[in-house]
C-alpha cells in the first residue's frame, strides 16, 4: 500500500509487524487509558523533532512521525534496551510499516494542536494564541522551575538534576533544600522557553525506575540569587563563588565547562549516550546501577568493542554457535548501553546484534572441566576504565562515532606518527587534531566501521616507556 496513508487506513491497519523495516514513523502500543496527547509526544522529543501524531483511543495505540529515519532508529533502539512507560504503565514501540503520517486535521485537531505547540515550544517561539493549544501551553511565566521529588528512593543530588535539565538548555542556577520532609530545587534556565519544555517532558517522569519521580511547576521566582558553589547550590555563570563553612569546592573548571556545555548529558551520573541519556531525562530508565536488570548480554559477531561502554566481566562464546557470546558486564546500566550503541552496528561486514540474556550471571566451568577456552573471566582486566566511582572516564562515553579520542600519547609522538598508526588498521584516517598540551587529540576516521575497527586494535598499544594510548569514541568533529 502507499507510503502515505489517512486517517482511515491507520485504524484499520494498526498492526504493524515486529520486524518492519526502519521508518521515521513510530507505532506505539498498549497505551493507558485517558493517556494524553503531550504524553506520547514526550516519549518522542528527546530524540528529536516529532512532526506529526495520531492518536487512536479506542484502540489504546498511537502514531508519532519524527522529523528524520536516524532519530527514529535511535528512539527504536533505545527504547529496545529500556522498556518505555507511560503513567507508569510499559508501552510497547516498534516501526510502522508507513513511511509517513498524513493526518486529516478534522479528526486529529486536538493532537495537531498540541503538536504546533509544542514545535514552537522546541523551536524557542511561544504557541499560537488561536490554537487549541493554548489551554496546554500557555506562555511559561518564568525561567525558574520549582522541583520536587516524592519517592525518594535513592539520594538525588544537585549534580544528578543539572544534567537532565540541561539537555532542554542551559541550566544557570541551581538551590536545593530539604522542606516538609522533602528534598526540593529551584532551578534557572537562561530562558523561559527551555523551562516550559523542561517541565512538558519531564513533570510526572522517574528519575530511577519506580521511585524518584518529578513533580515540576514554575515558581514565582524570577531570578536566583546563590552565594555558594558547593553541593547544595549553584551558579554555573560564576564559577568564582567560595564554597561556604563546611562545604567542598567546586572545580571551577568543571562550573566553567558545565556552563557553556548545554548538552552534557548525565555524563556523571550514569553512561548513556546523548540519546539514551535524553530518554533517561524523560524519566524511562535506572541511573547509578539501580536498573534492576541483569548484566548479562548475548550477542552474536561482535569482538571487543563492548568493553569501551563498561567493564566486561565474563565471556562464554557459544559451544554450537561460535559466532555468538554471552558477555557479562559489571551491571545492568552498562550492559544496556553497550546494547543501546552497538546493536545494529556494522563490524567487519557484518550487522552486530546485541540482546539482553535471561541469564544474570556467566558461569565458569567447573573445576577440572575442559571447555575448550570458550569461556573467559577478565574480573581483574587492567583494562576496566570504570573501575572508580566517579571516574572522568563516565563522562566521555559516546556512541560509535568516525571521530576517536586519544589520551595519555607520549610527548615525542607526531602527527604523522598516530596517522600512520591508525592508517595501518585499515581505514583511512580523513582529519586530525592535537589539543594543546599534546597528550590528547581527536582523529577522525573515513567510516563509524573503521573507527571502531581502529578502537578494538589500537586501545592500550603501547607506545613505549610506560605510556599506553588509551582510546573511545567522541562527540566531536574536527
Amino acid at each position: 500500500y502507499s507510503s502515505k496513508v489517512d486517517n482511515k487506513h491507520f485504524s484499520e491497519q494498526v498492526e504493524d509487524s515486529m520486524d518492519s523495516p526502519p521508518s521515521r514513523v513510530i507505532h506505539i502500543r498498549k497505551l493507558p487509558n485517558e493517556v494524553s496527547e503531550t504524553e506520547v509526544i514526550a516519549l518522542g522529543l528527546p530524540f528529536g523533532k516529532v512532526t506529526n501524531i495520531l492518536m487512536l483511543k479506542g484502540k489504546n495505540q498511537a502514531f508519532l512521525e519524527l522529523g528524520t529515519e536516524e532519530a527514529a532508529v535511535t528512539m527504536v533502539n533505545y527504547y529496545t534496551a529500556v522498556t518505555p512507560q507511560v503513567r507508569n504503565v510499559p508501552v510497547f514501540i516498534q516501526y510502522s510499516n508507513h513511511k509517513e503520517l498524513k493526518t486529516d486535521s478534522a479528526l486529529n485537531q486536538r493532537a495537531q494542536a498540541v503538536l504546533q505547540a509544542v514545535s514552537a515550544v522546541q523551536e524557542g517561539g511561544s504557541p499560537s494564541s488561536d490554537t487549541a493549544g493554548d489551554s496546554i501551553l500557555s506562555p511559561a511565566p518564568s525561567p525558574v522551575l520549582r522541583i520536587i521529588i516524592d519517592n525518594m528512593f535513592y539520594p538525588v543530588t544537585l549534580d544528578v538534576l543539572q544534567q537532565i535539565f540541561s539537555k532542554f538548555g542551559t541550566v544557570m542556577k541551581i538551590i536545593t533544600f530539604t522542606k516538609n520532609n522533602q528534598f526540593q530545587a529551584l532551578l534557572q534556565f537562561s530562558d523561559p522557553v527551555n523551562a516550559q519544555q523542561a517541565k512538558l517532558s519531564l513533570d510526572g517522569q522517574n528519575i530511577y525506575n519506580s521511585c524518584c519521580t518529578l513533580r515540576i511547576d514554575f515558581s514565582k521566582l524570577v531570578n536566583l540569587n546563590v552565594k555558594y558553589n558547593n553541593d547544595k547550590s549553584r551558579d554555573y555563570t560564576r564559577p568564582e563563588l567560595p564554597a561556604g563553612d563546611g562545604q567542598p569546592p567546586v572545580d571551577p573548571s568543571m562550573a566553567a565547562a558545565l556552563s557553556k556545555d548545554s548538552t552534557s548529558l548525565l555524563g556523571a551520573i550514569s553512561p548513556l549516550s546523548a540519546a539514551a541519556a535524553a530518554a533517561a531525562a524523560a524519566g524511562r530508565v535506572a541511573l547509578s546501577g539501580h536498573s534492576g536488570g541483569g548484566g548479562v548480554l548475548l550477542a552474536s559477531n561482535l569482538n571487543d568493542e563492548v568493553s569501551v561502554y563498561g567493564d566486561v566481566q565474563r565471556v562464554k562464546i557459544l559451544y554450537n554457535k561460535k559466532d555468538s557470546a554471552l558477555i557479562q558486564m559489571a551491571d545492568g546500566n552498562q550492559a544496556q548501553l553497550a546494547m543501546s550503541h552497538l546493536n545494529g552496528q556494522k563490524m567487519y561486514g557484518k550487522i552486530i546484534r546485541v540482546t539482553l540474556s535471561k541469564h544474570q550471571t556467566v558461569q565458569l566451568p567447573r573445576e577440572g572441566l575442559d571447555d575448550q577456552g570458550l569461556t573467559k573471566d577478565f574480573t581483574n582486566s587492567p583494562l576496566h576504565r570504570f573501575k572508580k566511582p566517579g571516574s572522568k572516564n563516565f563522562q566521555n562515553i559516546f556512541p560509535p562515532s568516525a571521530t576517536l579520542h586519544l589520551s595519555n600519547v607520549r610527548d615525542d609522538v607526531t602527527e604523522e606518527d598516530l596517522r600512520l598508526l591508525f592508517s595501518n588498521s585499515g581505514g583511512t584516517v580523513k582529519a586530525f587534531k592535537f589539543f594543546q598540551d599534546r597528550k590528547m587529540a581527536l582523529l577522525q576516521m573515513s567510516t563509524v566501521e573503521e573507527a571502531i575497527q581502529a578502537l578494538i586494535d589500537l586501545h592500550n598499544y603501547d607506545m613505549g616507556r610506560g605510556h599506553r594510548l588509551r582510546v573511545s569514541f567522541s562527540k566531536s568533529t574536527i
